[in-house]
């Protein structure tokens, strides 16, 4: 069992020797060896976070249409969550970096965001449920900031379990900590997004007056919340961080030495020409996935099921498929990491990059002329190993790039690469909406050119390994 914050016993029963030669070794590699029980529980945490951003993502424009927002208003809804994002994640990196105490450096945010988060997950999706009435501003507005909350709270938990991974695992057990964290998040994104479904199918009412949302849809909500909870519980207990001296011997930090961290803005003047070029292209990938988040359920619901009414049954249906398209969607990227992605060499991870981001492409073009659910599976299949190149190549290319230093700092800049382009779609699409005939469907068709934008633009970028002839 690890030492407790705040004692300085060395982990897993290193003796003293050990401990003073692992401190010799060059930053990272002084870690001690973890048990497989300590790396599950701070990873199967990740499990509950996704379940909270999968039903953001698979079920929020669905919550919106339902309580009566226009469908050419909904990307105001969703500009709230990258604007948390950007904002929390740099935030929690860089006041936790300071943050010791007797529950730890990582921790004390875990044991404050993940009741908050559980708390906005109950409420969302009852933002119909009080009497507002249907359309009605405080419906909206309670929906909104319920969103706005959900998203900062879950970004709260989100980034204690990506953080505590990079101080207490050392480079042999890196991979499979990160393999892990990966592994559980798509399991509860694959879950979440099934729930509605399977609901449905045991008799829960997929219907309901008129501006409220569904028991399926609120049970999904519910389950997420109780699963975030409990399993950042387990963290709390199970992970005992490193108190400030013993975090310094592992990781070969001089205490009393340590110079002055540049800013945020010093960073991004000295980034490497990589962090923009792929930021490029992050620009024209975000800005197409957006577009699915808001459009999906609308699309499938308008084509397949020939009704864009929120408040039938039709329009209900389609929202349970979308969570199932879902569901194929994180299947086909796991298959594809194991089967393409980890065999990638780094001299073709540019090729397999634009690759991705084409097969994106095509999928959302097929959604606009596709008509049959089941025929629905090919794009989201398609789309699925889109979204596993684009949380992959990008961070593989940009870390190529980096020296080791300031690492944390310029992943953390590099999310605004993601929050951004979400903020640009969002308000672009008051515009682009009118502008394709107030059509969901045809959104779909702006979102696979926009892809095809970013797959050009991975060209852009400078790696490494360009230079080196191809083995």
């Amino acid at each position: 069992m690890l030492s407790k914050t705040g004692n300085g016993s060395l982990a897993d029963g290193q003796s003293s020797t050990e401990s003073a030669k692992a401190v010799t070794k060059k930053k990272h590699f002084g870690l001690p060896t973890l048990k497989l029980s300590t790396i599950f529980a701070m990873t199967f945490g990740f499990f509950g976070v996704n379940m909270a951003f999968s039903l953001q993502q698979s079920q929020l424009g669905r919550i919106f249409q339902t309580i009566g927002t226009n469908p050419n208003q909904l990307g105001f809804f969703f500009i709230l969550p990258p604007l948390a994002g950007m904002v929390i994640q740099p935030l929690i990196g860089k006041y936790s970096d300071k943050t010791w105490n007797r529950f730890g450096r990582r921790m004390p945010y875990l044991l404050i965001g993940a009741p908050a988060a559980a708390i906005v997950l109950i409420l969302l999706p009852n933002a119909g449920s009080f009497g507002f009435g249907y359309g009605s501003a405080a419906a909206l507005w309670f929906a909104a900031l319920a969103t706005l909350f959900m998203d900062l709270t879950s970004n709260v938990c989100m980034q204690p379990f990506k953080m505590v991974v990079g101080d207490m695992v050392n480079e042999d057990q890196k991979d499979l900590a990160w393999s892990w964290q990966q592994s559980f998040s798509n399991l509860g994104g694959v879950v979440a997004t099934m729930i509605p479904f399977v609901l449905t199918l045991f008799g829960i009412a997929n219907v309901a007056p008129k501006g409220q949302v569904p028991m399926t849809v609120k049970i999904a909500f519910y389950i997420a919340a109780a699963t975030l909870l409990l399993t950042s519980i387990l963290t709390i207990i199970k992970v005992h961080e490193y108190d400030p001296k013993t975090y310094a011997k592992y990781h070969g930090i001089d205490l009393a030495n340590q110079e002055k961290a540049p800013s945020l803005f010093q960073l991004l003047k000295e980034a490497p020409k990589a962090f923009w070029e792929i930021s490029v292209v992050q620009f024209f990938t975000w800005f197409a996935i957006l577009y699915s988040w808001t459009y999906a359920a609308g699309a499938i619901s308008l084509n397949v099921w020939n009704t864009s009414d929120p408040s039938s049954a039709g329009y209900q249906a389609a929202g349970n498929w979308f969570g199932v398209m879902t569901c194929i969607q994180s299947i086909a990227a796991v298959l594809w990491g194991l089967l393409v992605q980890a065999r990638t060499k780094p001299s073709h991870r540019k090729f397999w990059y634009s690759f991705g981001l084409l097969a994106g492409a095509l999928g959302y073009f097929l959604i606009y002329f596709i008509h049959d659910k089941w025929l629905m599976i090919i794009p989201f299949v398609l789309i699925g190993i889109t979204y596993l190149t684009m949380n992959t190549q990008p961070f593989s290319l940009l870390t190529e790039s980096l020296n080791g230093k300031h690492e944390g700092s310029y992943l953390g800049l590099f999310n605004c690469s993601i929050c951004l382009p979400q903020i640009c779609a969002s308000i672009a699409s008051f515009w682009i909406f009118p502008w394709v005939g107030h059509s969901m469907p045809a959104m779909f068709l702006v979102g696979g050119v926009s892809l095809i934008l970013a797959a050009i633009s991975v060209r852009l970028i400078h790696s490494k390994f360009d230079e080196q002839p191809n083995k």
